[in-house]
């Protein structure tokens, strides 16, 4: 069996930058001008579940921070406002808020000072829908979906996955495959569409052959991050065994 698992991974994710910062950050769009930043955090549950989420804004024309939840659900809501923003990381956030008069960026800790409007998220224990099959020589497998909102640009998830052959037809379901082997673990991916143009997700199986879960978090976020980049936004991570 662990054969199998091996002759199914496709190890692309090494071509995905480690991410620099804890934040997520996103340019506000007028037309091809940024008028704004937006900075976000998930809190995680111990196993990496979605529970709540932080978001804060700074726009040049009002020259204040706002913290606001209304504004984080629209952004997944209104495909309108979403096709406005475009995911960058600090260095280039930093560079606009001073461009557009901000001064100097505030570090992190700084942005989460911010952070005034929490939005707790729907936290339950995972969805177990079977017991999973556990491969000869790991002691444990888990299955996460990170689901987001919107569309992705096919030709910037070749980072993370294998493209399908038929990944332009929105009939497609799953537009591509992926998977990593790190020490003792293995973990493999597919990103699937949830309706063409509305929403995607990422369903990942971790296979951990260590007694510490302590890869699998870089690498939601890895996956997580690379699909920001690629136009959807993320909603949540929810964990299904």
């Amino acid at each position: 069996m662990t054969s199998d698992l091996q002759g199914r991974e496709r190890p692309v994710v090494a071509a995905v930058p480690e991410p620099r910062a804890a934040l997520d950050y996103y340019l506000i769009m007028s037309g091809t001008r940024p008028e704004g930043i937006v900075v976000e955090e998930f809190t995680l549950a111990g196993d990496f579940r979605t529970i709540g989420l932080n978001t804060a804004g700074w726009t040049a024309a009002d020259g204040v921070w706002w913290s606001s939840a209304a504004f984080a659900r629209a952004m997944r809501e209104d495909p309108d406002l979403r096709a406005r923003l475009r995911a960058v990381g600090r260095p280039e956030a930093e560079a606009v808020y001073r461009r557009l008069g901000g001064g100097e960026l505030p570090g992190e800790s700084g942005l989460r000072d911010r952070f005034h409007d929490y939005q707790p998220l729907p936290d339950s224990p995972p969805l177990r829908l079977g017991s999973p099959r556990i491969p000869d020589g790991f002691h444990d497998t888990r299955v996460y979906r990170v689901l987001f909102a919107g569309e992705p640009h096919l030709p910037r998830l070749a980072t993370i996955v294998t493209l399908a052959e038929q990944a332009g037809d929105p009939r497609t379901r799953i537009v591509g495959t992926g998977g990593l082997r790190t020490g003792s673990d293995a973990f493999t991916w597919e990103v699937r569409r949830i309706g063409p143009g509305a929403a995607c997700c990422i369903d990942v199986t971790a296979h951990l052959g260590t007694a510490s879960d302590h890869a699998l978090g870089p690498l939601l976020r890895r996956l997580t991050t690379a699909m920001r980049h690629a136009g959807p936004l993320p909603v949540t991570i929810e964990r299904f065994s």
